[in-house]
C-alpha cells in the first residue's frame, strides 16, 4: 500500500513537470507574443547587427521578451542573424516571429528621379536602403569602374535610370551600383543601340542630348520635336545654343552657387565653359541633369522636321514655339522676353 502511494506520488508529480513544460513550450512557441495594436509592424536589421540590437527592436513589440529569449537560444537565432526588412504580424506567437525575421527578408521598392548630381542620386537612395550617401558616392565616382564600362566623371550620372526597382532594404553600395548598371544593359537593347547608330551617336551622347531636352521641357508630347531642333543643329555644325546647358555651367562656378537663374542674360552666355553652348560646337561633356525614359526615347525617336529655333510660349507656360527661320524666332523671342519683364523677372 505505501508503494502504491509512493508511485501515485511520483506519477503526480510527473504530471505536473510534464504539465508545465507543455505550459513553458505553449508559451515559448505557441502562444501569441505580440504587444502592438496594428496588423503589423516591421523591423529593419543592419548588416553589423548582433543579437542585442535586434533584442532591443523587438522590446517594445513584444509581450515577453525572455520567453523570445529562450527560444531564440534554442533555434539558434541568436547566433544567426540575418540583415534585412522584417514583418511581424499582429499575435505571431515567438516560434513565428523567429520564422519571419530568419528567412522572410522583405522586397522593398527603390525609387529615384530628377537627381541631377551622383551627391543628390546617393542622397535620394540613402534614405531607402541601408547603405549610407559616403558608401554610395565612393562607388558611383569609382574611376576603375568607369574605365571597364566606359563612363567618366561628365557621363557617370547617365547610367543611373529614373525608375521604381525592386531591391531588398539590407542592399549595400556595390550592390546598388551593379543591379543599376544591369538595368542599364537591359534598357539599352538592339533596338536602341541601332536608334543611335543611324543618329550617329554613342550611349554617353543620347544620354546627354536627352538631358538637355528634358531641362528645356517636360511635356514628353514636345520633347521629340525639341530634340529633333538639336539633331538638325548638330548635323549643320550649329552651336546648340541650349539655355540649360548656360545655366548648369554657371551653377558650376561659386557666383551662381546661392542663385536661380529664370532668365539667361549675355553675362551667362559669356561664361568659359565646356558646357556653354553658346560659344562651344557640339555636345558637352556629359549630362546637366538625369533625363526622364521619355527624354532619352524623344531623342532615339527625334521629330524629323525643319526646325531649327524654338522659344517659350508666352501664352501657355511649359510649352514652345518653334521658327525655321531666324526672324520668325526673333520675333517668337521677343515676346516671351517682353512676358519675362511684365512678371518682373530681370534675371
Amino acid at each position: 500500500m505505501y508503494f502504491k502511494k509512493i508511485l501515485f506520488a511520483v506519477a503526480m508529480i510527473g504530471l505536473i513537470i510534464a504539465g508545465y513544460f507543455a505550459y513553458y513550450i505553449y508559451s515559448a512557441m505557441l502562444a501569441p507574443n505580440t504587444a502592438f495594436s496594428n496588423n503589423e509592424a516591421y523591423i529593419y536589421i543592419s548588416s553589423n547587427s548582433g543579437y542585442q540590437e535586434v533584442r532591443e527592436d523587438l522590446i517594445p513589440l513584444l509581450k515577453d521578451i525572455s520567453m523570445f529569449d529562450a527560444l531564440a537560444q534554442r533555434k539558434r537565432y541568436s547566433t544567426n542573424i540575418k540583415a534585412g526588412k522584417y514583418r511581424i504580424t499582429k499575435d505571431m506567437n515567438n516560434n513565428d516571429i523567429i520564422n519571419s525575421i530568419r528567412s522572410n527578408n522583405i522586397p522593398i521598392r527603390v525609387s529615384f528621379n530628377n537627381q541631377n548630381s551622383l551627391e543628390q542620386l546617393a542622397g535620394r537612395v540613402s534614405k531607402q536602403i541601408e547603405a549610407d550617401s559616403t558608401a554610395l558616392v565612393s562607388v558611383m565616382r569609382d574611376t576603375l569602374f568607369y574605365s571597364e564600362n566606359n563612363f567618366n566623371q561628365a557621363t557617370a550620372l547617365g547610367m543611373y535610370l529614373p525608375n521604381s526597382y525592386e531591391l531588398f532594404w539590407n542592399t549595400s553600395a556595390e550592390e546598388f551600383r551593379t543591379r543599376m548598371f544591369k538595368e542599364y544593359k537591359r534598357f539599352w537593347n538592339e533596338s536602341r543601340l541601332a536608334k543611335a547608330k543611324k543618329i550617329g551617336l554613342n550611349q554617353g551622347d543620347i544620354m546627354t542630348l536627352a538631358s538637355i531636352v528634358y531641362e528645356e521641357s517636360k511635356q514628353k508630347s514636345e520633347q521629340a520635336r525639341i530634340a529633333g531642333v538639336y539633331i538638325n543643329r548638330l548635323e549643320n555644325k550649329w552651336p546648340l545654343q541650349a539655355d540649360p546647358t548656360i545655366k548648369f555651367a554657371a551653377y558650376q562656378l561659386p557666383k551662381y552657387k546661392k542663385t536661380v537663374i529664370r532668365r539667361v542674360l549675355n553675362e551667362h552666355k559669356s561664361i568659359d565653359s565646356p558646357y556653354n553652348t553658346y560659344i562651344n560646337t557640339g555636345l558637352p561633356p556629359g549630362l546637366i541633369a538625369m533625363p526622364d525614359i521619355s527624354a532619352i526615347d524623344a531623342v532615339l525617336n527625334y521629330e524629323m522636321h525643319r526646325y531649327f529655333y524654338f522659344a517659350a510660349n508666352a501664352k501657355k507656360p511649359g510649352y514652345h514655339k518653334f521658327a525655321k527661320t531666324l526672324s520668325q524666332h526673333n520675333q517668337n523671342a521677343r515676346d516671351y522676353q517682353r512676358y519675362l519683364s511684365r512678371q518682373g523677372i530681370k534675371k
